[in-house]
């Protein structure tokens, strides 16, 4: 599976560090960024703001390397408002 990764096009972190990873998960997520790093598109959809993901990462080493790889040459788009899944909700149930 890591050698695929390595070809993907784009690869699509949802949920990112929603769960954090164990120290050998975390070394092959560096292992993967690495590879990509320069050459193909990854896209994170985070739940947590840039500034709590390092403490989420097994090792403060590793931490730095995979940040170094994600946010510094990186397009951030930011959304603001409410959840749409919250939204929809309300629509959906306001119009039964």
């Amino acid at each position: 599976m890591i050698k695929s990764l390595h070809k993907t096009d784009l690869l699509i972190l949802d949920d990112w560090l929603r769960d954090p990873p164990s120290l050998v998960e975390a070394q092959f997520l560096l292992d993967i960024l690495d590879d990509r790093y320069g050459r193909m598109a990854t896209l994170l959809v985070p739940q947590f703001p840039i500034p709590t993901w390092h403490a989420r990462l097994p090792d403060p080493t590793l931490a730095d390397s995979i940040l170094d790889r994600l946010v510094y040459n990186a397009h951030r788009i930011e959304l603001a408002g409410d959840s749409q899944r919250i939204l929809r909700g309300q629509l959906t149930l306001s119009s039964t």
